[in-house]
Parts: C-alpha cells; structure tokens; sequence
C-alpha cells in the first residue's frame, strides 16, 4: 500500500507538470491623477453595457469601434475617451474594450467608477 504523503505527491507533480502558465492576454493598465491639458485631448463618451455600448450616444459595436473613433482621432493629435460602465458589465466585457482600442495610437482611456 502507498502511503498519502506519496499519493499527494503525485497528484501535486500532475498538475504542476500539466498545467499551462502562458498569458492568454495582456492589457496594460496605468493609473494618472489630474493634470490633463483639456486643450490637448477631445473627451469622447462611451458607454459600455452588457449587452452593447455606446459612443457619444449612439449604438455602436464592439468590432466596428476603431471606425468610430477614426474620425475624431484625425482631427486631433491625440484622443481622450471616458468609459462610464454599465450595472451588469463584467470584467471580462471591460479586458474585450480595452483590447479593441489597445491599438490606437495617441489613446487615452479613463473608466469611470460604477455608482
């Protein structure tokens, strides 16, 4: 008979030697106080909700957002965005925004906290 200490050895090597520690995603996240030129940056609005999101009002998808904010972007050398959350967003809905906009260079994100 075996005893625990080897049997808890073994399952301890399986799921060491089994398991994966790859990162699946990354975000990058900064945290500022203050301190922001108004004249620098122009605020666009999204609202994000569990089941859709809005910028400057009016509906919008998550896969067709780098669209949207084209147009503002080239007007201005960089681009502020306030992210007002939802009651029901997850954190996973949140981590799927910021990778969208992660690519857009000269973006600024600030998510407001939920009330």
């Amino acid at each position: 008979m075996t005893s625990l200490i080897d049997v808890i050895f073994l399952l301890l090597l399986f799921f060491m030697l089994s398991s994966t520690f790859s990162r699946f995603g990354e975000v990058e996240l900064t945290a500022a106080a203050g301190g922001n030129n108004p004249q620098d940056r122009r605020p666009v609005f999204v609202s994000l909700q569990a089941d859709g999101l809005r910028v400057n009002g009016r509906v919008a998808e998550l896969s067709d957002l780098k669209d949207r904010l084209k147009p503002q972007q080239q007007n201005a050398q960089s681009l502020s965005v306030i992210v007002s959350l939802g009651n029901r967003v997850t954190a996973q809905r949140l981590t799927d925004f910021l990778a969208v906009v992660n690519g857009i260079a000269g973006l600024s994100v600030t998510v407001l906290e939920t009330s």
